[in-house]
């Protein structure tokens, strides 16, 4: 019986095969933290009376959501990680120092690799599927289980296979292919299932491309989304110091699948997700015939926060003003990224195009800071929920978009097409 990549990277873990629909005690690669989930997990670690952790190699706390800290409380949250990573002496330890946002920042450093199994106290922890490997949210308290255990209980997801054919077009990028997956099955679609993605399109998106599909697979309720190891992803990874050893694996031709999904991609318009739902997916078209005005437009988060982000947005801006009406606020995912799109000349362009840089954070996209809207605002945004008061005053509203749109929106006033 034919499996799944999926199911072949659970099968690897725990000694023997399994199929969707099986639950698991499987070991686990890479354990993440961050700023706001990690002190929970601290808690639930020290009150269960361990003492050290199972596999502190395989535990990251990546600081990226309030720092540097935007008040008491978060100066206070961030030092009970910080007090906890020197305690237990951790290496994977990332603050100011080595800033980046999680889900843009691990895959850089190369602590998640082909074939692991990864857990996160983050939704979007999806993200790292790019890579092939199983990757998906938990609450803290499971974290703190494989803290204490170096593992967890899984149930073996069924697998849709997102059949991709075509070449994107110049400005239809990894985020149009994720909020048109969306708007086809909802946000609950994929519930506990993962997104598997192939077909003729994957050889022209690159590794930002399937880090954004990956990382949205959540926001149509999948446990997880994946891309099968491949040249791209082999040519990514060269150049980095990999934690592990990839374990590469692919679906069999005669795998069981519980949906199948087929995408045209060349004849696919960018997407632009509506309030109050990622799965309320328009075409740019429809959104530029609806002349929707916007007060701010926003580049940046784990979903697209890379360095393809800032070209893009700078190729548009370059020589242009942003409206006048329009702040553009721009956040690289990690400090390595600022520095790369600086050398480029991006973040002068950005900057002379009226545009702000921010260093990385999440802060913008949860409604926290660097970025809040104010009443009755409306935003054009690259990140990855658009739900009521996501991104600040519970009246404003955001429209998600690719990088290239929201450059062009900044510009006009409204939203715009890039192809235009």
């Amino acid at each position: 019986m034919g499996q799944t990549i999926t199911e072949k990277i659970f099968s690897q873990h725990v000694g023997k095969e399994v199929y969707a629909g099986e639950i698991v005690r499987s070991p686990i690669d890479m354990v993440i933290g961050n700023d706001i989930t990690t002190p929970i997990s601290i808690k639930a670690f020290e009150d269960s009376g361990a003492e050290k952790l199972a596999n502190p190699d395989g535990f990251s706390i990546v600081l990226d959501h309030f720092i540097p800290a935007k008040d008491i409380a978060s100066a206070n949250q961030a030092r009970i990680s910080r007090d906890f990573a020197k305690k237990h002496k951790l290496k994977n330890f990332f603050d100011e120092k080595d800033m980046g946002i999680e889900h843009a920042l691990l895959p850089e450093k190369g602590l998640v690799v082909p074939g692991d199994v990864i857990i996160g106290a983050d939704s979007h922890t999806c993200t790292h599927g790019a890579l092939g490997a199983f990757s998906t949210g938990m609450g803290s308290t499971d974290l703190a289980f494989a803290m204490i255990t170096g593992g967890n209980w899984f149930k073996v997801p069924e697998s849709i296979k997102v059949n991709l054919s075509g070449k994107p077009g110049k400005y239809t990028t990894g985020k149009d292919i994720i909020l048109e997956i969306i708007r086809m099955i909802g946000v609950d679609g994929a519930l506990y299932k993962t997104l598997e993605f192939t077909g003729s399109t994957i050889p022209y998106l690159t590794m930002d491309d399937r880090f954004s599909m990956c990382n949205m697979a959540i926001e149509a309720g999948a446990k997880s989304g994946i891309v099968a190891y491949d040249e791209i992803t082999a040519e990514f990874l060269a150049d980095k110091d990999l934690a592990r050893e990839p374990k590469i694996h692919q679906s069999d031709a005669d795998a069981t699948y519980c949906m199948e999904l087929n995408i045209e991609v060349d004849k696919l318009d960018p997407v632009i997700a509506y309030p109050f739902l990622p799965s309320n997916g328009h075409s740019v078209v429809q959104a530029v015939a609806d002349k929707i005005k916007v007060d701010q437009a926003f580049i940046g988060s784990c979903t697209n926060g890379r360095l393809a982000d800032l070209k893009v947005a700078a190729e548009i801006l370059d020589g242009k003003k942003v409206h006048e009406d329009v702040r553009l606020i721009v956040t690289p995912g990690t400090q390595k990224i600022l520095r790369e799109a600086t050398k480029l000349g991006l973040i002068d362009i950005i900057v002379d195009a009226g545009g702000v840089v921010s260093n990385p954070t999440c802060g913008a996209c949860l409604g926290g800071y660097m970025g809040i809207l104010g009443d009755n605002e409306v935003a054009i945004s690259t990140t990855n929920r658009n739900f009521v008061g996501r991104m600040g005053s519970r009246s404003s509203k955001v429209y998600l978009a690719n990088s290239a749109v929201a450059a062009i929106s900044a510009i006009n006033g409204y939203i715009s097409d890039p192809r235009d």
